[in-house]
């Protein structure tokens, strides 16, 4: 990683795209440090921390949902509204159509995620802020002549705004920097979050504990052990041989050489985890909007046995519907990103074959019992990481186990290793070109 980075800065053409990624990424941290009005921040700080929903939203924008800056709702509003269009591209079929008519196709289909963004971030900011603002008496209103519902409108409004301004600067990074920019701001978000919360243990060791001095020590090492992992499993991938025969057009002789079709252990990356982690705390962030008391039996069920913070039987309970969910969502996501059918028929129409396998129909199950295995060993390994993390700092403090769990962890190694995936290709076509010239 770091001779990439070396090597990427003496082009001058990377290194311009670089800075330029820096240059936006750095506008997006001062957007997350500008007071928006009408919140009181020390009790909405409150209030986010006592919800796990709100509480990973937190810690994806770099803390600027429990301030209630400019940047409050982050790049999440797009992440969602991208999800949803995935979804609806696999079961609308005039949305599969487009998704497949090349640049154009994919153009509206990115127009139509900008709206969908635009809604949820108004959906959001009304409920996440304004009505759970509101409940927690979190609203100052003294500044819009004692109108509550005033400082709510130019709340939804700005924080509407700062959703919109977030995701124009991903597309931007995505046009002229490295890599994808939805995932590089995800990337610094957490990355902000962990400074925080590790600066605060130092200076506890500072302060002369000796415990929280050996808490970071080891907080390090097992950090290292479960980076390494995830990278190992991250890399891991089945090679299915295919076998072109030859052809002959015109003149000319095509095929005749071998190939082979890669299927990743966890092609789904972090969605299968952020799916069934989204369905898990969104239902706790409404019941805590109609009833903040938590005196409701759906309030008090959920809390139980439904959310991160359950004990004893709750526990084990969320733990497996957890663990369904994930396995269900990464099947789910496997089929989007590996089709058995589409990539038979590709390999048919291309004069290639499975060695031992039939082309057409017997191909496509060989294909598809494959996918389905490693999709099974990738699912287990993803509900073996949701839990380890926090099994593994539970004798750290409350931020470094919020910071490092599950998500973050993956979301952190995944966007750093496609980071340098984009410069390591950039410096091929780069010399390659050079090599033409």
């Amino acid at each position: 990683m770091l001779q990439t980075l070396i090597n990427a800065f003496k082009v001058k053409e990377i290194r311009h795209k670089v800075y330029m990624m820096l240059l936006l990424l750095l506008v997006f941290r001062i957007g997350c440090f500008i007071p928006v009005p009408g919140l009181i921040r020390s009790q909405f700080s409150t209030v986010v921390e006592g919800n796990d929903f709100l509480t990973l939203m937190s810690s994806i924008t770099g803390g600027a949902l429990s301030q209630g800056t400019l940047f409050a709702l982050g790049i999440g509003p797009y992440i969602n509204a991208s999800i949803i269009m995935q979804l609806l591209s696999v079961g609308i079929p005039a949305l599969e159509r487009l998704s497949k008519q090349g640049e154009e196709g994919r153009k509206k289909i990115a127009q139509y995620t900008r709206y969908v963004t635009i809604l949820l971030a108004v959906i959001q900011s009304v409920g996440i802020i304004v009505m759970f603002g509101n409940q927690q008496n979190a609203i100052n209103d003294s500044l819009f002549f004692n109108q509550t519902w005033l400082a709510g409108i130019f709340m939804a409004t700005v924080y509407t705004a700062g959703a919109f301004i977030v995701m124009w600067l991903g597309e931007r990074i995505t046009d002229y920097g490295v890599g994808n920019g939805q995932s590089m701001i995800i990337f610094v978000g957490i990355l902000a979050t962990a400074g925080n919360s590790i600066v605060g243990q130092f200076e506890l060791v500072f302060g002369g504990d000796m415990k929280a001095l050996w808490g970071l020590i080891a907080f390090v090492l097992v950090s290292a052990v479960i980076f390494f992992a995830i990278i190992y499993v991250d890399l891991s991938e089945r090679r299915v041989p295919v076998q072109y025969a030859k052809q002959i057009k015109g003149r000319k002789m095509y095929g005749g050489q071998s190939s082979n079709i890669p299927i990743r252990i966890s092609g789904g990356g972090v969605m299968p985890l952020i799916f069934a982690f989204s369905i898990l705390s969104f239902p706790q962030m409404i019941a805590s909007m109609v009833d903040p008391n938590s005196t409701g039996w759906f309030t008090k069920f959920w809390n139980n046995y439904m959310s991160a913070s359950a004990e004893g039987w709750g526990a084990v309970v969320y733990a497996l519907v957890l663990c369904l969910l994930i396995f269900a969502f990464s099947f789910f996501y496997a089929q989007m990103q590996f089709n058995p059918e589409d990539v038979s028929k590709s390999i048919q129409q291309n004069g290639g074959f499975i060695q031992g396998i039939r082309p057409g129909k017997a191909t496509e199950a060989y294909l598809k019992k494959i996918s389905n295995r490693i999709t099974l060993f990738g699912a287990i390994y993803l509900s073996l990481i949701a839990f380890i993390p926090s099994v593994a700092f539970a004798w750290a403090s409350l931020d470094l186990v919020n910071v490092f769990s599950t998500t973050g962890i993956l979301i952190v190694v995944s966007v750093a290793m496609e980071f340098e995936k984009q410069l390591q290709a950039q410096l091929m076509m780069k010399n390659y070109k050079g090599f033409l010239k």
